[in-house]
């Protein structure tokens, strides 16, 4: 999966994978994503393991500020 240029911004989220799941998601969405089936791709993604995989994942998919 090829990085998208979205930037989501999650300083201050360390530890709350609720949180991080869904301004990233909020964000594919908010870019156009969601009609590519994209968001939900991520989801599964990044829900499959901890949260280093929650994070690992997310930096694969958009730019983490």
């Amino acid at each position: 999966m090829p990085k998208t240029q979205i930037k989501v911004k999650l300083v201050g989220e360390d530890g709350n994978a609720f949180n991080v799941l869904g301004k990233t998601i909020k964000a594919l969405k908010k870019a156009g994503y969601e009609d590519l089936a994209l968001a939900r791709q991520y989801e599964q993604e990044a829900t499959a393991g901890d949260y280093d995989n929650l994070l690992r994942v997310t930096m694969e998919y958009v730019d983490v500020e």
